[in-house]
């Protein structure tokens, strides 16, 4: 199992919380490994209330990952005010098979990703933006980490290449979708 960890730098201690990215097996099918990927924010009042789940496998449909992580919400409720991170892990690794095996979950061709795990009533949100050039390095890098911060967004500026990303994850309402 791979755990990477990192803090969500929001105004105010109120919206302050963390966010864990676990990389995972679990025995689906025909006693197949599944990998996946789990992500939890934990607001600052965790373990009080539930914390945020996405779950995103290359292997699932997006049903299939839609019903995992409402399964994983249903048992998250019944480990209300205590830690529960951990036993969420080792719940979906014991419980993947049985949760695949549910007819509702069958059914689907579409590819489970991060984003489409996300649904609307869900408050946080990630977008992905491609940049075409940047001239001025650092003081791009500052521009971007202000305007992060001011809309009170968390995410990663990645350069591969000629090609240049930002990742930026937050609250809906912070971030502007284009229209076609």
């Amino acid at each position: 199992m791979f755990l990477s960890c990192g803090s969500l730098h929001q105004r105010g201690p109120e919206t302050d919380g963390t966010v864990f990215r676990i990389h995972t097996k679990a025995e689906g099918f025909m006693d197949a490994d599944i990998p996946l990927e789990l992500v939890f924010h934990l607001p600052v009042n965790y373990p009080s209330c539930l914390p945020g789940i996405s779950i995103n496998s290359e292997q699932l449909t997006r049903a299939q990952c839609v019903t995992v992580k409402e399964k994983l919400l249903e048992q998250a409720e019944s480990l209300l005010s205590e830690p529960m991170v951990h036993e969420l892990v080792l719940w979906i690794q014991q419980n993947l098979r049985h949760i695949l095996s549910q007819p509702e979950t069958g059914s689907g061709s579409e590819k489970c990703t991060f984003s489409t795990s996300t649904t609307m009533d869900d408050g946080l949100w990630i977008t992905l933006l491609h940049l075409d050039h940047m001239r001025a390095k650092t003081k791009y890098v500052k521009i971007v980490e202000k305007w992060a911060s001011d809309l009170r967004l968390t995410g990663r500026l990645m350069f591969m290449g000629k090609i240049i990303l930002i990742l930026l994850q937050g609250d809906r309402n912070n971030l502007k979708v284009p229209k076609s």
